[in-house]
């Protein structure tokens, strides 16, 4: 009986085998925030016995706040090592006129593309997933035995700290994330499949062009006030912030999710328009394409 030849699951393997930073830059930084907030961890005992001295905000933060932002280190890598492949995933294949062998498979030029999108889009999530789960639990399961060991206990810890409903909200942000940044893995794949060098001048400068024009022509800044709405809009769509902390980052209430809010923004979907259009033309840039 003939097995069916997966080509898309193929074509992500193929990725992974021939990218090892998708893995390896990950990795490298949840090591990196690790061993830090465990070597920080051993000043644990000593922050809870002088917790009485401080106001309640600020002894919640004191407790939680080493547990809750070590992921973030490791969801930026993912997110910027999802940059940086996409601008080179098509371009790349051109430069090392591997082109020539993997069209010579039965694998259509929009499976290859989709496997190309797979990986800022489902691959580098997860993994990012998965070790900020990791280095959270074994920073919870240290902490708990430093404290136990010293004599102040963990009580306190576990009771500040919620670890299902910080999944929960990490789970949450790297997906809002995930789909509000397609429009920029969109534009970086177009550039990719077309640009025949410089491939991140390319990306950038025309950008910077049209802001630039906007600015003398029409004395205006709406563009690039539009550009960094891309880039951090997610967090003012997805979230609600504490009005006692307005710049704070760090989210660790379910209450402080907003997804009806983001789901019916328009910049979403207007980023997911553009998302589709300059990932089918990336496509048909391919199809077209030989190597350089």
């Amino acid at each position: 009986m003939n097995m069916p030849s997966r080509p898309l699951f193929w074509s992500v393997r193929r990725e992974l085998w021939e990218n090892r930073s998708i893995y390896l830059a990950p990795l490298i930084v949840a090591a990196i925030v690790l061993f830090a907030t465990m070597m920080s961890n051993i000043g644990l005992p000593r922050r809870m016995r002088n917790l009485p001295t401080l106001e309640p905000a600020k002894q919640h933060a004191a407790i939680v706040r080493p547990f809750s932002l070590a992921p973030a280190p490791i969801m930026l890598t993912a997110f910027l090592v999802g940059f940086f492949y996409s601008l080179d995933a098509l371009y790349g294949e051109r430069r090392d006129r591997s082109i020539l062998f993997w069209k010579s498979l039965p694998v259509s030029d929009r499976s290859t593309v989709l496997s190309k999108v797979s990986i800022p889009l489902v691959v580098l999530p997860l993994i990012a997933f998965i070790l900020s789960v990791i280095v959270q639990l074994i920073l919870l399961f240290e902490g708990t035995f430093i404290l136990s060991a010293s004599g102040v206990g963990a009580g306190r810890l576990w009771a500040e700290f919620s670890f299902f409903a910080n999944l929960l909200i990490m789970i949450y942000s790297l997906t809002i994330h995930v789909v509000w940044f397609l429009p920029i893995h969109g534009w970086l794949l177009l550039i990719s499949a077309w640009a025949r060098r410089a491939t991140l001048l390319w990306a950038v400068l025309p950008l910077l062009a049209v802001a630039a024009v906007e600015k003398i022509v029409l004395n205006s800044t709406a563009f690039l006030h539009m550009l960094r709405y891309r880039f951090v809009g997610a967090l003012a769509e997805g979230f609600t912030f504490n009005p006692a902390t307005p710049h704070a980052v760090d989210f660790e209430h379910l209450s402080q999710l907003t997804p009806i809010r983001f789901l019916t923004s328009a910049g979403l979907w207007v980023g997911l328009i553009f998302a589709a259009l300059s990932i089918a033309a990336a496509v048909r840039l391919r199809r077209n394409r030989e190597p350089i």
